[in-house]
């Protein structure tokens, strides 16, 4: 019966009269639906005698780009919109955690089935580093904190973690495109130790990956921010915000579902962003006294500020930063008063005039206020529909 069933395959496997007629006709081997059609080709830069990268589909979800990224820090705020945009154009994200394993199980969701990888990581072990990075052809470096804990510190974090992940990208041969995520602002001779170190980090990764490419996004602003987010609980908790200094330092702030999309364009460009630094900010320059008012708008609040005096504003946040390492528990988490961001809040952080843009990435930026801004609608104590607009506003002072 075996024998049987092999020849009853073989001879089914032979081209039979019936398909040769069908291929004079139509041939299956038409040019328009071969994989080296333009419309399969790959996007993607190639460097170091790598060639390109091999992309089937159309590029949705189910589609494959040829992408296998290993995004660092991608279960933070701005992990999930980079892992979101690589995912939906059918590229396979490794994530690494170090965690719990529920902390990444929101980007699974993101991605077709099995394109999204959680892969748990000790970021102190080298071989883990490698491990989870050893399928990858694409590195991009989210790592950030703008706060101390009593286990890592800014430089740790923002500078140490990124110069590793440069020198094993560097010995691991394959890694097409590396993408270092800084912040607007950096500079080695910033009062804050946190631009200090993104400053410290971009030189490293560059002194290691010439090739490497910088993104220097301004405040992002998004559902899970955590400046304009802090601002409404604090509002909604005490009734008035605190304006550190007189409110007037300028900042950029700028939509993360931009940010996101610009790296996503520097993987897919031919390879003019590599070696090469981006200042991603808004389409706007506010104050922190005007961004305040655009959030008080949107929770529909009258606004109430108290402004504190820099001197002040340091005296009320440097308890934490002289017992953080002393006391043997953890302190908790800044939210307005974090010393590291006065220092920074200090001076203006706008993009500098001759600095690539989202321009040079082919991106429009989205304005700040409307859709994006929207989330701050569940801060409104009744509900959706609560409180005026701001074009009904009244004085408080003229109610009867």
């Amino acid at each position: 019966m075996q024998a049987i069933t092999r020849r009853l395959g073989q001879q089914s496997l032979r081209p039979t009269p019936s398909i040769y007629s069908i291929e004079c006709i139509y041939p299956l081997f038409h040019h328009y639906y071969g994989c080296d059609h333009p419309r399969y080709g790959s996007t993607l830069a190639a460097h170091k005698g790598l060639g390109h990268l091999v992309r089937k589909g159309t590029g949705g979800r189910s589609s494959v780009s040829g992408i296998i990224a290993t995004v660092f820090g991608a279960t933070g705020f701005f992990g999930r919109y980079v892992v979101q945009q690589l995912a939906k154009m059918g590229s396979q994200v490794l994530v690494p955690f170090r965690g719990s394993e529920d902390n990444p199980r929101h980007l699974k969701l993101m991605g077709d089935l099995g394109q999204i990888v959680p892969m748990k990581y000790d970021p102190r072990d080298e071989n883990s580093i490698k491990a989870v990075m050893a399928k990858a052809n694409v590195v991009i470096n989210l790592i950030g904190r703008e706060y101390e804990t009593r286990n890592y510190s800014f430089e740790e974090v923002n500078h140490f973690m990124a110069e590793q992940l440069a020198v094993i990208a560097r010995e691991h041969g394959g890694i097409m495109r590396f993408i270092q995520v800084s912040c607007l602002g950096s500079s080695p001779s910033s009062a804050s130790r946190f631009l200090r170190a993104k400053a410290a980090a971009e030189e490293a990764v560059l002194r290691e990956l010439p090739e490497a490419t910088v993104m220097k996004p301004a405040i992002m602003i998004g559902t899970e921010d955590r400046i304009m987010n802090r601002w409404a609980q604090f509002v909604k908790k005490y009734s008035f915000l605190p304006l550190i200094g007189d409110g007037s330092t300028k900042i950029q702030p700028v939509y993360v579902v931009d940010v996101a999309s610009a790296i996503v364009a520097a993987l897919k460009d031919d390879g003019t962003s590599m070696g090469k630094a981006y200042e991603l900010g808004g389409p706007e320059i506010f104050t922190v006294h005007e961004l305040a008012e655009l959030m008080h708008d949107m929770i529909r609040e009258w606004p109430r500020y108290v402004k504190v005096p820099l001197p002040v504003a340091k005296a009320i946040a440097m308890p934490r930063e002289v017992l953080l390492k002393k006391v043997p528990f953890p302190l908790p988490n800044p939210d307005i008063f974090n010393l590291d961001q006065i220092h920074a809040f200090a001076t203006d952080t706008i993009v500098s005039e001759n600095a690539l843009t989202f321009t040079d990435l082919g991106i429009v930026p989205h304005k700040l206020k409307g859709y994006p801004v929207e989330y701050l609608i569940q801060y409104r104590k009744g509900g959706p529909q609560f409180g005026s607009t701001v074009s009904e506003k009244v004085n408080p002072e003229y109610w009867p």
